[in-house]
């Protein structure tokens, strides 16, 4: 019976996977990656519940609880960025959960999984941290080259430098320093650990809201600004964002032949020959926009006045406060632009256009310098509480070995 039970979820999956692409592709948005995902979680959960009934045992009811803590944060309010931590949490208690399985019915397609998912975390202990390290500077190298020398293109090699020399000094220290300095001088890992989590609790909140999927019924895009090109020329990355608030205006459109109007939202740098938001509505209407559908904001310095001065805007044109929105930026800036809405109060989430792969890894570095800076008092605690734990550690070393 278990045997031909994997056989038919094999080929329902499997049947799945084929009609999926074929099936989007006849919509309007033609996305399928995220539903080939969903297909597979949602053949994988029935299999994983069928052999724990096989067993008569519920173990599977632990994660699914703290899946459905995830799915209620996230939907209650996508824009937090606690949903990160409680997804890893899921994940923790879904991997111990499935590991406890494997041992309790020697499952072929379990023993696979655990196979490939040790073999990766092996060659991470035994490679990760220099196969970053060599990526980090090969990045780096790629971003000065073909974005300049500015400060913010150098966070990737300033990270790979950091990294090089803390392993270089950690190396020695161990051999030179005495116990109780090695302990004080283990605050720096111990705070490299805490911000590595809570990087990557961030990049997991930032990679699942980046698969919101908009309904057609939106009143308002707004796109926000960038710096322009010599005072005055959308650059490729601002020109990204207006094309994707493009592609959704005219997908709605064909959808329901009602399409939402278009806030171009960015005020007048020092450096600037204009407002960013009129250089954005003349790049959407030589593009084919109508200029009746395109309002403009032209105040704003920052995302949050963005959002400020765009629901203000949006509330007087459309005569109150129940319109529906979305906006439109760069993929690797949507979830801190999500975080900047909620501040303003303002009820839309994003949909993020895609920016060259060489360019994220030190665009990802900028967002999570900027969000830590949104919560620097949090983490100022965090960081003093570290020290001072391992502060006391390194003195009862020291007043122990001065005492023998």
């Amino acid at each position: 019976m278990g045997n031909y039970f994997s056989i038919i979820i094999g080929i329902i999956y499997l049947i799945g996977v084929f009609i999926i692409p074929k099936w989007r592709a006849k919509k309007l948005n033609q996305n399928w990656k995220f539903f080939e995902l969903l297909w597979f979680s949602i053949c994988f959960i029935v299999y994983v519940i069928y052999l724990e009934v096989q067993l008569h045992t519920y173990y599977f009811l632990i994660p699914s609880t703290f899946l459905l803590l995830f799915l209620f944060c996230y939907f209650k309010e996508k824009r937090r960025l606690i949903n990160g931590l409680v997804f890893n949490l899921f994940l923790i208690v879904g991997m111990t959960y499935l590991g406890s399985l494997l041992v309790r019915t020697m499952n072929p397609l379990l023993i696979v999984l655990a196979g490939i998912t040790g073999i990766v975390l092996l060659l991470l202990l035994l490679i990760g941290l220099y196969a970053l390290l060599a990526f980090l500077y090969w990045n780096a190298i790629v971003v000065l080259r073909k974005e300049g020398h500015s400060l913010a293109n150098l966070l990737t090699l300033l990270l790979a430098i950091g990294l090089t020399a803390f392993l270089i000094f950690n190396y020695y220290s161990a051999r030179i320093l005495p116990q109780w300095a090695s302990l004080l001088f283990g605050i720096l890992p111990f705070i490299m650990f805490y911000f590595s989590i809570v990087f990557y609790n961030f990049l997991t909140i930032s990679i699942i809201y980046q698969f919101n999927q908009p309904k057609y019924t939106q009143d308002y895009i707004i796109v926000l600004g960038s710096g322009l090109i010599d005072g005055k020329t959308v650059p490729p990355l601002l020109g990204k964002r207006i094309e994707k608030a493009m592609q959704f205006y005219k997908a709605q459109s064909d959808a329901t032949l009602n399409p939402p109007k278009i806030l171009m939202s960015g005020g007048k740098g020092d450096d600037e020959h204009i407002a960013e938001s009129i250089a954005m509505k003349q790049y959407a209407i030589g593009k084919g926009i109508p200029e009746e559908a395109i309002l403009v904001e032209t105040n704003s310095k920052n995302t949050l006045e963005n959002m400020r001065f765009s629901k203000e805007i949006m509330e007087q044109d459309f005569g109150g406060t129940d319109f529906r929105a979305i906006f439109t930026t760069n993929n690797f800036h949507l979830f801190r632009a999500g975080l900047f809405a909620k501040m303003a109060n303002l009820n839309a989430d994003g949909i993020g256009a895609r920016t060259a792969f060489y360019f994220l890894p030190n665009a990802f570095l900028r967002e999570f310098i900027a969000i830590v800076m949104m919560h620097k008092r949090r983490h100022l605690i965090m960081c003093s509480l570290i020290a001072l734990m391992m502060i006391l550690l390194a003195l009862a070393e020291f007043f122990l070995v001065t005492h023998r």
